[in-house]
């Protein structure tokens, strides 16, 4: 539709615009002249399925136009079409065809009329000032060009980056239902498998385990919904969890203790309100590392150690579980990677591993002055 509409436009424009002159200096215009000059600009609506072509076509209806005017002034309403039909050219990136056709056109239409004996060659005055117009041209149109190029290069970056950070939502999400659906369902496994066994004997304690899992599903299923209401606006009414951070450390060291790990708490430093990003990646470590330890270790005790230093925060996690436990984990191995990536995203680092002497160790530095990479 914009095409036929630049089409009639330039059809109408130079239709007009030899009625004006005619107006204006006297003579007639033919019915033949009249349907070269709306040919000429009719055409257009094809200028770009076939650029080259089109060009082609205009030059001649010009061309053929003004060869009725006997190549005398009134040809100059006819260019309009040509003017269009080669700055599409150009724009379409078809620039040896039409800087061919320039020359070729330059030339012909100056000394043309002259090598078939119907007109005059052309003074040096004409043939600059023509030049120099259709340099111009030739700038404008190519001005056109690097700026629609800009605009697409520039429309491309902004996809890449909303795919980009597509993909990060995505990889972060997994991370978090991870991170919920291994420590919650670690404990609750750990729990009915205490109550199973305590609830003929001690009925009291086979009551409390069956409390805890209540309490700590209720828990997982906040946080599930919390995740989850990224992917979907549903369920408005549902209770809302703060973002998880080491405020909400305690809550986490009690589900853990509940589970039969005993865990100590050590801080150093001054505490301080941490960056969003790196208070959520500093529970995650933690909520992981003592999943690891209530699923995998030989142990029953763990220690948390929290750092503050000027620039960044230490996180320590360390069982005591034997030398060979990690060896002999029938995980799945991704929570350490997750740890890890969870760490880099921040800018920081993270190690794992066995300790010398028995039990396995976590360790990971995240800086306060934000990402870097």
């Amino acid at each position: 539709m914009v095409d036929g509409a630049v089409a009639v436009a330039v059809a109408a424009a130079q239709v007009g615009l030899v009625f004006a002159q005619v107006a204006h200096q006297g003579g007639v215009v033919t019915p033949g002249e009249v349907v070269l000059l709306a040919a000429g600009g009719l055409v257009l609506a094809a200028r770009r399925w076939w650029p080259v072509a089109v060009m082609v076509a205009t030059y001649g209806l010009t061309v053929s136009f003004q060869a009725t005017q006997h190549f005398g002034r009134r040809g100059g309403a006819a260019w309009l079409a040509v003017i269009v039909a080669f700055a599409t050219a150009i724009y379409l990136r078809r620039r040896v065809a039409a800087l061919v056709f320039l020359v070729v056109c330059y030339v012909v239409s100056l000394w043309g009329p002259a090598a078939i004996g119907v007109g005059h060659a052309p003074s040096a005055v004409l043939a600059l000032s023509l030049g120099a117009g259709l340099a111009a041209l030739l700038v404008g149109a190519e001005l056109v060009r690097l700026r629609r190029q800009r605009s697409l290069a520039l429309a491309q970056g902004r996809r890449e980056e909303a795919l980009r950070e597509a993909s990060e939502e995505r990889l972060r999400i997994a991370r978090d239902l991870h991170d919920i659906v291994a420590h919650n369902i670690s404990v609750i496994n750990v729990q009915a498998n205490t109550a199973l066994h305590l609830r003929d004997r001690q009925p009291e304690r086979a009551r409390a385990a069956l409390s805890t899992i209540n309490e700590v599903s209720k828990q997982a299923l906040v946080e599930l919904r919390s995740v989850l209401g990224v992917l979907r606006d549903v369920d408005q009414e549902a209770p809302r969890a703060p973002a998880p951070g080491l405020a909400q450390l305690g809550g986490l060291l009690e589900r853990s203790r509940a589970a039969g790990l005993a865990v100590e708490v050590a801080e150093e430093g001054e505490r301080r309100r941490l960056p969003a990003d790196v208070d959520i990646t500093a529970y995650r470590i933690v909520q992981e590392s003592l999943t690891n330890s209530t699923r995998h270790s030989g142990g029953g005790r763990a220690t948390l150690r929290l750092t503050y230093g000027q620039t960044d925060i230490v996180v320590e996690v360390d069982d005591d579980g034997p030398a060979v436990r990690a060896g002999r984990t029938n995980g799945t191995g991704k929570g350490i990677t997750g740890m890890t990536e969870r760490a880099e995203a921040v800018g920081g680092t993270l190690q794992a591993g066995p300790r010398p002497g028995g039990g396995f160790s976590v360790r990971a530095r995240l800086p306060l002055n934000g990402r870097t990479r």
